[in-house]
């Protein structure tokens, strides 16, 4: 391909781009503003590139210049998008700064270096707001854990090599063989600026798909009400804590059950029955810490699992989560009613452990518990609870 077909190839490729994004922020109205940042962006970019195909047409060194500045607000509208993942970005008066020194540099020293202007030096703030865009996506605590994070880095990390390149070692290239080589690396930058175009669009729907995706599949592991892990959760992340932390530790579990909830509920309202729920749930977890998994496994039932704590620690979390939960509910200054709850606890020696035996040992220690008397804790009869052979 000529150089102006990889031009227009290039531009064709930026608007689609820009109009993906823009369809695109229908469906994640959470990232609309990321979404609309990066649509200006690729906006930017195809005026850009219809800037640098007629720059001859303008006086001196005003085509370059005003070329390079709308590419760099391109770039700089990326890295904000990238940035706004976490609530971040740079302030508009410091892009602004940036731009306006960028085109003095070109309206000072362009008359004089306008080819070393046009084919190095505008090619190294690509580099670093390139570079920056990928330690910013590298840090980002929006994008860590998706899968197609390390792609997008991929992405600005060669894209920043690449111009890197063009400021330090083109130069080099072009001294030992001489200006001839320009209309190569001239064709070589279209042909990685037609890559880029589809690659950095692409890795940022990515992020935003995939992120919403994470975010469904939170919802599905956890309980409106409390914010605590649902039994669907429980089952599924409560293996996975249980595998990370290994079977040379024993591991325990406490099953807990609101006392006459029933009669609360009809005695003070549903309302009221609601708050207590919330407040059990925040104290469990303050009480078990943040290793530990709280679950509501339905309607006043909850469940803590802890990993690597043996049985007398485990007794006395549970033990505390009743009195803090007794004493809050009871107090005139907090919902003033009394409540109380009934606990049972299990312990799984090392080895590998059945999270469903766990559960129904405990829940036979909740049920004596409930059985004696209510408001009491209760330990699951040793044995040892682990995988079926």
């Amino acid at each position: 391909m000529d150089l102006p077909t990889l031009w227009y190839l290039t531009i064709g490729t930026l608007l689609i781009a820009f109009a993906m994004t823009l369809w695109e922020r229908k469906a994640h109205a959470p990232r609309s503003r990321e979404l609309d940042l990066w649509a200006a962006a690729y906006a930017a970019f195809a005026v850009g590139c219809v800037l640098a195909m007629n720059r001859a047409a303008f006086p001196g060194v005003v085509g370059p210049a005003l070329t390079n500045v709308v590419m760099m607000l391109g770039y700089l509208l990326v890295l904000q998008g990238a940035a706004a993942l976490d609530g971040k970005g740079w302030r508009p008066s410091h892009i602004a700064c940036l731009l306006a020194a960028i085109g003095a540099a070109w309206l000072l020293a362009g008359a004089g270096w306008g080819s070393i202007f046009w084919n190095h030096v505008s090619a190294f703030p690509i580099a670093a707001i390139s570079a920056l865009t990928a330690f910013t996506l590298y840090r980002s605590r929006t994008a860590k854990g998706l899968r197609s994070r390390p792609i997008a880095i991929a992405v600005f990390v060669c894209h920043s090599a690449f111009y890197g390149a063009r400021t330090f070692v083109v130069p080099v290239i072009v001294a030992l063989y001489g200006d001839g080589m320009l209309p190569i690396v001239a064709k070589m930058t279209m042909y990685e600026a037609v890559l880029f175009s589809v690659a950095m669009p692409m890795s940022f729907l990515a992020l935003v798909r995939e992120e919403e995706r994470a975010g469904l599949l939170a919802a599905s592991r956890t309980d409106y009400l409390t914010g605590l892990n649902n039994r669907h959760g429980f089952f599924e992340l409560g293996a996975e804590l249980l595998r990370q932390q290994g079977t040379s530790a024993p591991h325990s579990l406490l099953a807990f059950d609101l006392d006459h909830f029933k009669t609360i509920n009809d005695k003070y309202g549903h309302d009221a029955g609601d708050r207590v729920l919330k407040l059990f749930a925040s104290i469990a977890r303050e009480t078990a810490g943040p290793d530990a998994m709280g679950v509501r496994l339905g309607g006043e039932e909850f469940a803590i699992l802890l990993p690597n704590t043996a049985g007398q620690e485990a007794r006395a979390v549970g033990q505390s989560v009743a009195e803090r939960f007794a004493e809050m509910t009871a107090r005139a200054d907090g919902l003033g009613i009394p409540a109380t709850v009934s606990v049972g606890l299990a312990e799984a020696g090392t080895g590998d452990v059945d999270l469903t035996e766990l559960l129904a040992a405990a829940d036979r220690a909740l049920y004596r518990a409930k059985k004696m008397g209510r408001n009491r804790i209760e330990i699951a009869k040793p044995r040892k609870i682990g995988r079926a052979a």
